[in-house]
Parts: C-alpha cells; sequence; structure tokens
C-alpha cells in the first residue's frame, strides 16, 4: 500500500517562499501537487514526471517549481513570491488522475495580506 506524507507548510506573508515536500513509500512514475482552498475544489497545479519533465496551472506559473529526487522517493514544490489566493491545504498524489486511495492529510500553507 502506497503511502505519501506532506511537509513544509506554514504561515508566510505575501511575497514569500515556503518549500513543501512529499515523501513516498515507493517509486512513482507521475506525481503531482494539488491544493484545496476553502469552499473551492480541490485543483492540480503542478506535475513532474520521473525523467523531471514538469507542467503547471497557468496560475502558478512561474512562481512555483516542482522537483523530485527519485533516490529519495521525494517530490519537492518550491513556491516563490506567494499570494492570499495561494492559501490552501496542499497535496500530492499521482498525476494527472489522483488515485483516490493515496490522499493524505496534506500540509496547509497560510499567506497573509
Amino acid at each position: 500500500q502506497l503511502q505519501l506524507a506532506e511537509s513544509g507548510g506554514g504561515l508566510v506573508q505575501a511575497g514569500g517562499s515556503l518549500r513543501l515536500s512529499c515523501t513516498t513509500s515507493v517509486s512513482i512514475f507521475n506525481m503531482g501537487w494539488y491544493r484545496q482552498a476553502p469552499g473551492k475544489q480541490r485543483e492540480l497545479v503542478a506535475t513532474i514526471t520521473r525523467g523531471g519533465r514538469t507542467n503547471y496551472a497557468d496560475s502558478v506559473k512561474g512562481r512555483l517549481t516542482i522537483s523530485r529526487d527519485n533516490a529519495k522517493n521525494t517530490v519537492y514544490l518550491q513556491m516563490n513570491s506567494l499570494k492570499p489566493e495561494d492559501t490552501a491545504v496542499y497535496y500530492c498524489n499521482t498525476a494527472p488522475s489522483p488515485h483516490e486511495a493515496y490522499w493524505g492529510k496534506g500540509t496547509p500553507v497560510t499567506v497573509s495580506s
């Protein structure tokens, strides 16, 4: 059974930065970071293949960077120039289609204005 563990969230002022981490119990080919803001549906914000090919939602392009360390089974999300609208709980999962059984607790990010 695959296990995912997200970490690195917190409270930051607008314009600040955070780095999220997602550690998996086994290697996964395509991974993604998702987020769910209060009162909104969960959305996919970034994906990365095992080879390092990335893709981003338009709302985060140029500010968020996804990367991975295959040796550590870890995927990262570097978040720069954060905006209040980035406030959400961030999750990792398979991408582009998440596996329902793999959702973890997520890590909350709050950006104050």
